[in-house]
């Protein structure tokens, strides 16, 4: 079942997550879920304060942006073709690399879409949909788009990385978005 994606505004998008455990009501499902919305909506990465569940959870595919480069932009990247996880109780465990940048946007805020500098790569401690423990390094794209839903579950957003200076200029976007001014393909819900 494709789900509603909440828009910037809502509160959730700015809690910090709960863990959870294997006994979540529905969990199987809501993973189903979840997939279907991220394909459905041709996002690479979802997490659950954006289907308005406070709960450290997220799905990540990160073979789709793969999918649209030719060969030798993939060169570009080492972790070539990418993977497709279930993150669940995820916590960084280290940020490594310099920082560097790519443009990047969000199902939550749609139409905006800006430069980021994050960590080249990331340690991570998750589950997976099994309950499976594991600690793993992540790199490139990759380590983005974990990064990226990963602040998600910890109230962040990728507009928070912005200076003042362009945050203040985005304003008049970001209120459009959380009124619901904005045409999306997609299923959304807005706060106002």
């Amino acid at each position: 079942m494709i789900l509603p994606i909440v828009a910037y505004g809502f509160d959730v998008l700015r809690k910090v997550s709960k863990d959870i455990t294997p006994d979540y009501p529905n969990l199987s499902k809501l993973i189903e879920d979840m997939w279907e919305t991220m394909y459905s909506s041709n996002g690479v990465g979802l997490a659950a304060p954006q289907i308005n569940r406070d709960i450290r959870l997220f799905v990540m595919d990160s073979t789709q942006m793969f999918a649209n480069m030719d060969e030798e932009e993939t060169l570009l990247y080492p972790d070539t073709p990418g993977i497709k996880q279930v993150f669940i109780n995820a916590h960084v465990e280290e940020l490594l690399g310099d920082d560097w940048v790519f443009n990047e946007g969000c199902l939550s805020i749609p139409k905006i879409r800006e430069d980021i500098y994050r960590a080249e790569e990331v340690t991570i401690r998750f589950m997976d949909e099994q309950f499976k423990e594991h600690v793993k390094t992540f790199d490139g794209l990759t380590a983005r788009v974990i990064l990226h839903e990963y602040d998600h579950i910890d109230g962040k957003l990728f507009i928070d990385y912005l200076k003042p200076l362009k945050r203040k200029m985005l304003k008049g976007k970001l209120d459009d978005i959380s009124k619901g001014k904005v045409n999306v393909d997609y299923k959304m819900i807005f706060p106002k």
